[in-house]
Formats: structure tokens, C-alpha cells, sequence
């Protein structure tokens, strides 16, 4: 299958993303993840990405779109692939469907993972680092043993800059601007499935599976 999946931060995308393209056989395509690829390979879009990078500005859509071009090319995407983070607006929408459309590819479908603002203040706000050795903690999902302090190796816990309230609201606000249109597109298209994403994570699970017409009850 070939297939996008979108959702503010904070809705899970990479953990259903995780088993999804477990059960699928199919890559996780992260552009997040190609682009480092990209730039540690040393690749001709690596280099002319990491120019952009190091200049402090964003890497434009069309070397970002480029890359992911090159991904969708390696045999391991004959068989289907999972698109997470692009596209991010409705320029980048049609770009994509333009590559696709020169491969001859055609989507499956644009999967929506839906939460609320108010849930997903929650699940970001309550996220805690460890200051020594990166360790992750929510409060109220996953706290430590003893406030503030790291479970693992004692150290000190924090809260990362842009996951408090008002950065938080901010980039849901930002999101819904972009993914509104983006998600009208797919609609128009007849491929957007919405799951709701305030469920359990097997629950989500499982409704992607129904709306893809497949069984993941094991």
C-alpha cells in the first residue's frame, strides 16, 4: 500500500507508524529522517541541503521533494511505502502527487490522525527529559519514581523549550492553518481516512486497519 499519514504533534503518528509499517512490510518514510540520510551520505541533495541548513534557513520543498523522490525509487518501496511528514500544505500536496503521477503511483489513501487541542496540550506539556541521558517521562502517562529526578541514572528532569502551553498552542494553531487545506485536498480526492486518535493505541490501530479493509486483531 501507499500511503501518507498526517496528524498534529502529539497525535502518536510515530508510534502507529511503527506498526503500521510492521504489519504492511513497507517502509517508514520519514522526511525528517531521508534528509539526514541524505546529508550523512554526502549525496548531491545532501550536500545542497545541509548548504541551506548550515545558512540557518529551511530547505526547500523542492530538494526536500527530490530526496523523497530518490527514496520512493530504492526496491524496498515496490510494494508500498508510508509518507509521515510532508505533505505539510497544499504546495506540497500537488508536488507530491506530481512525482507520484511521473513514477506511476498512485495513492491509497491519506491517513488523519485526529485529537483535540485540549488533549493534545496534555500529552505535550506533561512530556519530561532527562538531562544526563535523554531518558523520556510523561507525567501523568509514564512519570518517574520521584519527581524530577531520572528513574535510570538519577539525573535531572526537564521540560524541552517547545513543550510548554503557549509554544504548544502556537504550533497546533500553525498546524491546523496548514493541515486544514491539506486535508480538504485529500478529501476532494476521496482518499482521506480520518481516525480518531484520543482511543488507546490498539484501538487507533485497529481502525486503521478496518478503514484499509484488513484484520490486525492479533
Amino acid at each position: 500500500m501507499k500511503l501518507v499519514l498526517m496528524g498534529p504533534p502529539g497525535a502518536g503518528k510515530g508510534t502507529q507508524a511503527e506498526f503500521m509499517t510492521r504489519k504492511l512490510f513497507i517502509p517508514h518514510i520519514s522526511t525528517g529522517d531521508i534528509l539526514r540520510a541524505a546529508i550523512n551520505a554526502g549525496t548531491e541533495l545532501g550536500v545542497m541541503a545541509k548548504g541551506y541548513i548550515s545558512k540557518g534557513q529551511l530547505v526547500p520543498d523542492d530538494v526536500i521533494l527530490a530526496i523523497i523522490k530518490d527514496r520512493l525509487l530504492q526496491p524496498d518501496c515496490k510494494e508500498g511505502f508510508l509518507l509521515d511528514g510532508i505533505p505539510r500544505n497544499i504546495k506540497q500536496a500537488e508536488a507530491l502527487d506530481a512525482i507520484l503521477a511521473e513514477m506511476d503511483i498512485t495513492l491509497d489513501g491519506a491517513i488523519s490522525i485526529e485529537v483535540s487541542p485540549e488533549i493534545l496540550i496534555d500529552r505535550l506539556s506533561g512530556r519530561r527529559v532527562c538531562s544526563d541521558c535523554s531518558a523520556s517521562y510523561h507525567m501523568l502517562y509514564s512519570p518517574p519514581v520521584k519527581d524530577g529526578v531520572c528513574d535510570s541514572c538519577g539525573g535531572k528532569l526537564y521540560q524541552r523549550n517547545d513543550d510548554n502551553e503557549a509554544t504548544i498552542k502556537n504550533r497546533l494553531k500553525v498546524y491546523e492553518e496548514q493541515s486544514l487545506p491539506v486535508s480538504k485536498y485529500y478529501k476532494d480526492k476521496g482518499i482521506l481516512i480520518e481516525i480518531n486518535g484520543e482511543q488507546p493505541i490498539n484501538l487507533v490501530l485497529q481502525d486503521i486497519a478496518k478503514s484499509l479493509g484488513l484484520n490486525w486483531d492479533d
